[in-house]
């Protein structure tokens, strides 16, 4: 994939799309970790460990792209990441234990652990969507880490808001997932020999989730309308 095609750069737009509406739990952690800090090392926490976040996540995605190669794990891959845009949609409100560190080593080091530890979805869904490009990995994330640690909380907002933007990002990780399972080996002559079926794959995997997730939040909601009936 060359760098000056449109290609290149959609890809780079996607992975960018992708971290950011996977990570809006991220500055919250950040925050947390950072906490007890006076003001002046607060910053610094938050710059050294954003800088280990980006350095841990290149790292992982990088070794998750070359494992891609491996019969079997683009379909595996793409699954799982069908199993995360779900999630997505119908993940109810965590409440963050994040132990504060009381110095700026203790800080730094909760948010490299926090973040590897909630990246892991971030790290399988831009593997997938760089197919293969270690420059779009290293890109995408040295754009998006730094957006979501200074800008997240605004980002947070516009979901909260703009409830749609969500189904969007669920429906590009199910356009992900379902390029990933087309890429497998064993299926990849099937479908190049189709667009028509390639694509009927991929609208279907797309409405399957939107649909799946939709269908759960109103079950959810009827039943917590139930429950408040009841106690009433």
């Amino acid at each position: 994939m060359d760098l000056f095609t449109a290609d290149f750069w959609l890809a780079l737009l996607n992975i960018v799309f992708i971290d950011l509406i996977l990570a809006g739990d991220n500055a919250i952690v950040i925050g947390m970790a950072a906490r007890n800090l006076p003001l002046h090392q607060q910053k610094k926490a938050v710059l050294w460990g954003t800088a280990g976040a980006i350095g841990i996540r290149i790292i992982a995605t990088v070794v998750v792209v070359k494992l891609l190669d491996l019969p079997w794990l683009h379909l595996a891959g793409g699954i799982l990441l069908l199993w995360i845009a779900y999630k997505l949609l119908v993940q109810e409100d965590d409440k963050h234990d994040v132990k504060a560190g009381n110095t700026l080593w203790q800080s730094i080091q909760t948010i490299i652990i926090a973040d590897a530890a909630m990246g892991i979805d971030n790290v399988i869904a831009v593997a997938g969507a760089s197919h293969g490009n270690t420059l779009l990995v290293i890109l995408g994330l040295l754009i998006s880490v730094p957006v979501i640690v200074w800008g997240s909380t605004l980002f947070i907002k516009l979901i909260n808001k703009f409830t749609w933007i969500v189904y969007i990002g669920s429906g590009v990780l199910g356009y992900t997932a379902a390029k990933m399972i087309t890429h497998e080996k064993a299926f990849k002559e099937f479908f190049e020999e189709s667009p028509v079926i390639y694509w009927s794959f991929v609208v279907l995997i797309i409405v399957l989730i939107i649909a799946a997730g939709l269908y759960t939040n109103k079950r959810r909601n009827q039943a917590v309308q139930e429950k408040s009936r009841e106690a009433h």
